[in-house]
C-alpha cells in the first residue's frame, strides 16, 4: 500500500514520529507522500524526507488556507527550490538542494495547492491567483499536482480547464462528492481520485458512487494524516498504518480482493508521481 498524503511532518507527531513510520511499514504501507502547506513546511518536509529517503517522498507548495498577504513572497521562496535538470534529452523530476553537502530527495509534486472557500472568501482572487501559479510550475516542470479543494469545484474545474492539454495530472485529494462532481474531475484524464477515511464512514455515499463512475485506475489511497482517521479508528489521531482500512473498504465496494486493489493503486502511483 501507497499513503498518498500524510502530514507526518506535522506537531502531532513531534514525540513518537519514528514509530508511526515503523507502525506503517509493518501495516505494509511501502510509501508515504508529504505534502507541504507554506514555505516553512515546504523546507521541513525536505529536511525530513532526507532522513527517509525512499520510504517519505516530498511535495513543495502554498495550500490554499495558508494565502494570506504575503502569498506571493512565500511562492517566489518555494519556486527557487525547484531546478530541473535535463537527464537523456528529456527534463527530469526537479531536485532540491537543501544543502551542499547532501542533495534532497527529488520533489514528487506541487502540493497541497488548491481553493478553499469553506471558511472565508477574504482572499478569494489572491488564492486564484496562488493556484493557477503553481499549476503553471505543474506544466512547466512536468510535475503532478495535489490538488485540495473545498467548496470550490466550480472555480478550480474552469481554471484547470485553461491547462487541460498541458497538465501532467495529479490527485484531486480527499474526493467525497457525489456522481456527478466524481465525473466533472475524471474529465483530466492525467488525474486521480484520493480516497481517505470518509470512504469508511457509516454515512457516507462513496461506496456506492465509487463503482459507479470510477474506475479503479482512476484512484489512489490516501489518510490525509493526522486527520480524517477511518473507522474503527475514527476520533484518533490518524497515521499511515491505518490507510489498510481504506483499502479494505476500498476492496469490499468493488467487490475484488485486497491485492487487486494494492496493486492497481500502487500502479496508480507509479504513473501518476514516477515512483
Amino acid at each position: 500500500m501507497i499513503d498518498t498524503h500524510a502530514h507526518i511532518d506535522g506537531e502531532e507527531y513531534r514525540d513518537d514520529r519514528l514509530e508511526v513510520i515503523r507502525r506503517a511499514q509493518e501495516a505494509g504501507v511501502t510509501k508515504i507522500l508529504v505534502p507541504a502547506i507554506d514555505l516553512n513546511t515546504s523546507c521541513q518536509i525536505l529536511a525530513l524526507c532526507r532522513q527517509h529517503e525512499h520510504y517519505l517522498y516530498p511535495m513543495v507548495g502554498l495550500h490554499p488556507e495558508e494565502v494570506r498577504a504575503d502569498w506571493q513572497e512565500q511562492l517566489a521562496e518555494i519556486k527557487k527550490m525547484l531546478m530541473t535538470q535535463e537527464e537523456n534529452g528529456m527534463p527530469s523530476t526537479p531536485l532540491l538542494h537543501a544543502s551542499p553537502e547532501k542533495k534532497s530527495p527529488a520533489v514528487v509534486a506541487i502540493g497541497e495547492v488548491g481553493l478553499d472557500y469553506y471558511w472565508s472568501r477574504e482572499f478569494e482572487k489572491e488564492q486564484l491567483a496562488a493556484f493557477e501559479e503553481q499549476v503553471k510550475w505543474s506544466v512547466e516542470t512536468g510535475l503532478p499536482l495535489m490538488i485540495h479543494c473545498r467548496k470550490a469545484q466550480n472555480e478550480m474545474v474552469a481554471l484547470l480547464k485553461h491547462y487541460k492539454d498541458e497538465l501532467p495530472g495529479g490527485v484531486f485529494h480527499c474526493f467525497t462528492g457525489n456522481a456527478h462532481e466524481a465525473e466533472e474531475l475524471l474529465q483530466f484524464p492525467q488525474f486521480v481520485l484520493g480516497i481517505g477515511g470518509v470512504l469508511t464512514f457509516k454515512k457516507s455515499h462513496l461506496p456506492e458512487v465509487l463503482p459507479q463512475v470510477v474506475p479503479l485506475d482512476r484512484i489512489v489511497l490516501e489518510t490525509d494524516a493526522p486527520y480524517m482517521a477511518p473507522v474503527p479508528m475514527r476520533g484518533k489521531r490518524n497515521e499511515s498504518a491505518y490507510v489498510s482500512y481504506v483499502l479494505q473498504r476500498l476492496a469490499e465496494a468493488y467487490v475484488v480482493s485486497e491485492a487487486e486493489i494494492e496493486r492497481v493503486t500502487d500502479e496508480n502511483v507509479a504513473r501518476i508521481f514516477k515512483i
